[in-house]
């Protein structure tokens, strides 16, 4: 655990001491590099309170046992459908769709469902696809979501069968 804080904070010191001097040399790409760090760290603190809080918020009115019995071991297939409707939903992109897919695990739901949910949270999330329809076109964005889910679906089955053999489970801190 020292040894991660260690290298962590030589990497931080590395990377603060490229900035100041690409700041002081007037080095451009250090400077550009610098001004996107900035907007993208000003947008993390904007989201991830939020974010926190509806986690809290999930975990707080969603009983164990109605994710274990919808999303669970013995739930059928339409916990896929479920989870592709609350990915569809989710809006904060993969920054909010690993927190709740780390609480589904949690409250007992199966891998090939969190699977599901976090790559059709990266897919089909109903703000961005809107957003790439207005621009591409209804046709393409129906055609890569009739390609995409069943591949997720597919390949979210298929990584829980193979984690199964190989007895994986996720360690607590």
């Amino acid at each position: 655990m020292k040894k991660d804080l260690i290298s962590q904070a030589v990497i931080i010191l590395l990377y603060a001491a490229f900035l100041t001097f690409s700041y002081s040399t007037d080095f451009k790409p250090g400077m550009e590099i610098g001004r996107i760090f900035t907007h993208f760290i000003s947008d993390l603190i904007k989201i991830i309170p939020c974010i926190f809080i509806l986690i809290g918020l999930f975990e707080v009115w969603v009983k164990k046992e109605t994710v274990e019995k919808h999303l669970g071991e013995n739930s059928s297939f339409l916990s896929f459908v479920w989870v592709i409707i609350l990915a569809g939903t989710t809006v904060g992109g993969l920054y909010l769709a690993f927190p709740v897919a780390h609480t589904l695990y949690k409250k007992g739901a199966r891998l090939a469902v969190i699977f599901t949910y976090i790559g059709a949270s990266a897919v089909c999330r109903i703000p961005m696809t809107m957003f790439e329809a207005s621009f591409l076109g209804l046709k393409f964005t129906a055609v890569r979501i009739l390609v995409s889910l069943p591949l997720i679906l597919i390949s979210s089955i298929i990584f829980e069968k193979y984690l199964a053999r190989k007895n994986f489970e996720i360690k607590e801190g």
